[in-house]
């Protein structure tokens, strides 16, 4: 018995076993004492327990099965693990647990090594990629959305600004006879920090001075003052990324709401700014398509297809570091419960419920076919023609069509 207890502690070391309710930790332990569970069995177990608790479904003493046999129990406990985390998820019980009421961090401006401007971190030949340039303007977000991979990457706490910023911006050589996608919302979002430390009175300069280069705020806040205050060069997109007030209220903590959203994207396209919308994550969950149907419906009554340059589709795509942030993390979020299939190395649905997704998101924007820019974010390349109907052969087709229809769309020429 002695051996195994070691066994079992030796196990258990590595694992998220000491943040389970206590009452789980000595059901786990007196199960696997009693049925020898190996190490692998073990470790599914616990983040089977933790991942039970994230989603507010039964706990693991709920639906862990009586038998004899360990083959036999953990096979029936995975299958009764898998059939919860497969049912379409419903958020009308749910609670929400240990999630911040207001947004507390630690601003931090220091001189940072290189200048973080390079591709996508999500780009891969495996799925089609628009070959987006990224800026990091900022490290780290002030919001708290559940399926966030910036966690992963910088300390959610610390929001750290480059004091060199706007001197290395005015440095960066870039061709004069080429057209640049630039994105500034993949390390943090591109407006919830305003104007601190100078950041859009530098990206504003630095759009100016390169006229060639199509420069994009990504969202989920409704901070737009600066825009509103000052002259806004046409070569500057202002993007939202939206979901459904069920997502928003449950998964985007410290987000702004869909109308302010909205609103926000509003005021801007009547100040003759190009606004766009993404629509990524799109999440399953029971009637899912009618609630963003609703928003689809929405942003062509609201918005004019001169006003908007794209909308684009994507959904929940996880890496294994990004899971075992989220199990690491005192919350409740059901965002992680769904039929993880793999997904070009990663883990998303199956392709019937991404079809299903996409195509709906895709056929109910079909007035603005003609006029607005629509794509697929990190899918496949087969998931085009399944859903849109067409498909790029290359991710360069993509990223000129793209480019040419954000410059008409700007008014500047497009330069290949």
């Amino acid at each position: 018995m002695n051996s195994y207890l070691d066994k079992f502690n030796d196990s258990v070391k590595n694992t998220i076993y000491s943040k389970l309710p206590l009452e789980s930790q000595k059901f786990i332990k007196q199960k696997s004492l009693g049925l020898k569970f190996t190490f692998s069995e073990i470790k599914q177990i616990v983040d089977m327990a933790r991942d039970l608790d994230m989603w507010d479904e039964k706990s693991i003493i709920e639906i862990f099965p009586e038998h004899e046999q360990k083959k036999v129990v953990f096979a029936r406990l995975k299958k009764a693990y898998e059939a919860l985390r497969s049912k379409p998820n419903s958020y009308k019980n749910f609670e929400l647990k240990n999630i911040r009421n207001e947004q507390k961090y630690t601003f931090k401006t220091e001189a940072k090594d290189g200048f973080g401007l390079g591709l996508c971190p999500v780009a891969s030949e495996k799925t089609r990629c628009c070959n987006l340039l990224t800026l990091d303007a900022v490290e780290s977000c002030g919001f708290d959305c559940s399926y966030c991979s910036i966690q992963s990457f910088y300390n959610q706490n610390t929001i750290t600004f480059d004091s060199d910023f706007a001197d290395k911006l005015k440095n960066l050589n870039l061709e004069k006879n080429k057209t640049y996608h630039i994105g500034t919302g993949q390390a943090s979002d591109s407006l919830m920090w305003g104007n601190r430390e100078g950041i859009l009175d530098a990206l504003f300069e630095f759009a100016r001075e390169n006229p060639n280069i199509i420069l994009e705020f990504k969202t989920k806040s409704d901070n737009i003052s600066y825009f509103l205050k000052n002259d806004v060069p046409k070569n500057i997109l202002c993007t939202w990324s939206l979901n459904t007030p069920t997502i928003i209220q449950n998964e985007e903590h410290l987000a702004a709401s869909l109308d302010k959203r909205i609103n926000a994207a509003r005021k801007l396209a009547d100040k003759s700014i190009k606004v766009g919308f993404h629509f990524h994550p799109i999440v399953e969950y029971e009637n899912y398509l009618d609630e963003y149907k609703s928003i689809y419906d929405r942003l062509l009554q609201e918005f004019n297809a001169n006003e908007v340059a794209l909308v684009s589709f994507g959904t929940l795509t996880f890496i294994k570091p990004v899971i075992k942030q989220l199990r690491d993390r005192e919350f409740r979020s059901k965002i992680t419960q769904m039929p993880f299939e793999d997904a070009s190395g990663k883990s998303s649905y199956p392709d019937a419920t991404k079809i299903e997704m996409f195509k709906h998101a895709y056929e109910s924007f079909a007035p603005w076919h003609k006029d607005v820019f629509f794509y697929l974010c990190m899918e496949e390349h087969e998931m085009w023609e399944k859903t849109f109907g067409y498909q790029y052969t290359t991710n360069n087709d993509f990223e000129r069509a793209m480019l040419a229809a954000y410059a008409k769309k700007l008014g500047m020429e497009f330069l290949v």
